[in-house]
């Protein structure tokens, strides 16, 4: 215990010192490449009219190109300002960050994977007209989820739900402790710490005991909180270990497309998600942030569970670029423990999230939520970066008489990122819509509950990075009676928290009104 002590004491000089080290080189190359097309783009102009004239003929048809996409329009719109201001610039870094053969081929390879697994994925139809028949409402969003992202509705599943990160952290640890096959561990930050560390610890000695452990870490979500070539480490006692979409020294959209689910399967029949991350900050052993850090998360244990291992297998295929036996990791129906069943409750539909996907899952999900309520919708996310149909569904929702609640952060991890956040409270709030911060400190928690009959709990924040570009994660709970435990949660969260006012905003001075107003025009890009 005075080793972790000893350990944690030291983190924030080892997180500068971890920064420098495996930034330091990336972020010169990067910066080289800007300046190169800094000057390319000073002495196009000054020396060569007619090539200033071919780009802007190519930045039109890079402008015809971008609104006949398929893609979100506030996406469309910053690439169309960007490129019509500076069309020598704007056009060059479009077509460098677009045509980039790495992303082609990290396309490929992911594609490759899903399609794969899907084969391993199937609806028993009898549990959807189980589903229909006790709650014929939620068919559509089931059905829906499979259609789409191939990842069943399932019983024989009992759900546990932890209102902080030490609660998680806890259970966590007992459960690996009882692990006897196998450990699929997938997270989007690792820092050494007591979390960690604890984790680290059940997972060499299981090892030793013949139990076969794989992790995949996030390499940029890690890139501050893990030495370089971590996973060198991690081999060498014996685990299974690979960074995924390693952080390279070139200006690609690759780099975006970050794994940011947080999954750990034992067994084959217990699975754990949510917000929480292994580091010390969410569990309130390291205050990161002033104040307390509060996440949530949940416990699966049941037939549900095989979404999440099917999850882990397709980017684990694709990070160690060999095929994966999936049938060796499912159980049987014989096969899980006896409290699975004697304990599950409702309907569970663990499902993912993938940027490659032809539609948004996560954020369709979400809006299916928000058109079905007739009661009230409650939300919990960091960060509230939303785009013109999530604020179409929400003022909607409240303009009919439904009461909708968000609560957001009182406390920022990133001071950016929260004056966009609150540059969407104005026209949300003005319709009707209730948003709060939460006091006593930083809330990461995603949830989305609706009356009292459907909720989401998992890794996807409101914001675009989540809904757009990184790989998520989470659980669809129908009909569970933990459904009632995570209200009560949120409203313990909403009597702390102070209420943000149509008014209140718009008591905001006139140049912070403004900065807020262009830093949400590049919100798409951040």
């Amino acid at each position: 215990m005075a080793k972790k002590h000893v350990i944690k004491q030291g983190q924030k000089r080892g997180d500068r010192t971890l920064f420098v080290e495996k930034l330091l080189w990336v972020a010169i190359l990067i910066i080289l490449q800007l300046c190169f097309l800094i000057f390319s783009f000073i002495y196009l102009r000054e020396q060569y009219i007619h090539i200033q004239t071919l780009f802007s003929i190519i930045s039109l048809v890079l402008i015809v190109y971008l609104v006949n996409r398929p893609i979100n329009p506030s996406y469309k719109l910053v690439w169309c300002i960007t490129i019509a201001t500076v069309p020598v610039f704007g056009a060059l870094l479009y077509l460098i960050l677009y045509v980039n053969d790495t992303r082609f081929r990290f396309r490929r390879s992911i594609r490759k994977s899903v399609e794969e697994s899907k084969t391993h994925l199937t609806q028993d139809e009898s549990i959807m007209l189980a589903l229909e028949d006790t709650m014929e409402d939620s068919t559509p969003q089931a059905r829906y989820i499979y259609n789409l992202a191939k990842y069943p509705v399932y019983q024989n599943t009992s759900v546990t739900y932890f209102s902080s990160g030490e609660e998680y952290y806890i259970r966590l640890l007992e459960e690996l402790e009882k692990a006897e096959h196998f450990i699929f561990i997938e997270f989007f930050i690792i820092h050494e710490g007591i979390f960690w560390n604890s984790v680290l610890d059940i997972l060499r000695e299981k090892v030793r005991n013949g139990v076969e452990v794989k992790i995949l870490y996030d390499d940029m979500g890690s890139v501050r909180t893990l030495p370089p070539m971590y996973f060198e480490e991690l081999r060498k006692f014996g685990i299974e270990c690979y960074c995924f979409n390693p952080f390279s020294p070139t200006l690609s959209l690759r780099l975006n497309n970050r794994d940011h689910r947080k999954i750990v399967v034992i067994d084959g029949h217990t699975s754990f998600t949510g917000g929480i991350n292994l580091a010390d900050e969410y569990i309130n052993k390291w205050q990161k942030l002033n104040g307390y850090w509060k996440d949530t998360g949940i416990m699966l244990k049941g037939e549900a569970t095989w979404n999440f291992s099917v999850m882990f297998l397709q980017l684990w295929q694709h990070a160690t670029e060999t095929s994966v036996d999936y049938e060796q990791y499912q159980l049987s129906p014989e096969e899980f423990p006896a409290e699975c069943k004697a304990n599950a409750d409702g309907y569970v539909q663990p499902y993912a999230d993938n940027p490659l996907y032809s539609e948004i899952v996560a954020e369709n999900v979400y809006l299916n939520m928000i058109h079905r309520a007739t009661k009230y919708i409650f939300i919990t996310t960091p960060y509230l970066i939303v785009d013109n149909e999530m604020i179409t569904s929400l003022t909607l929702a409240a303009q009919s008489g439904v009461d909708v609640r968000i609560l957001t952060p009182g406390v920022p991890d990133k001071k950016a990122v929260f004056m966009i956040t609150r540059s969407f409270y104005e026209p949300l709030t003005k319709a009707g819509v209730k948003i709060y911060e939460y006091t006593p400190g930083f809330i990461h928690s995603k949830m989305m509950i609706a009356d009292g009959e459907y909720a989401v709990v998992g890794s996807i924040n409101l914001d675009y990075r989540s809904l757009y570009l990184h790989f998520e994660c989470a659980a669809f709970l129908y009909h569970c009676k933990e459904i009632e435990e995570i209200k009560e949660d949120i409203l313990e969260c909403l009597e702390v928290s102070k209420e943000i006012t149509y008014e209140s905003c718009l008591q905001l001075n006139k140049p912070y009104r403004l900065w807020q107003s262009l830093l949400r025009l590049y919100a798409p890009l951040l």
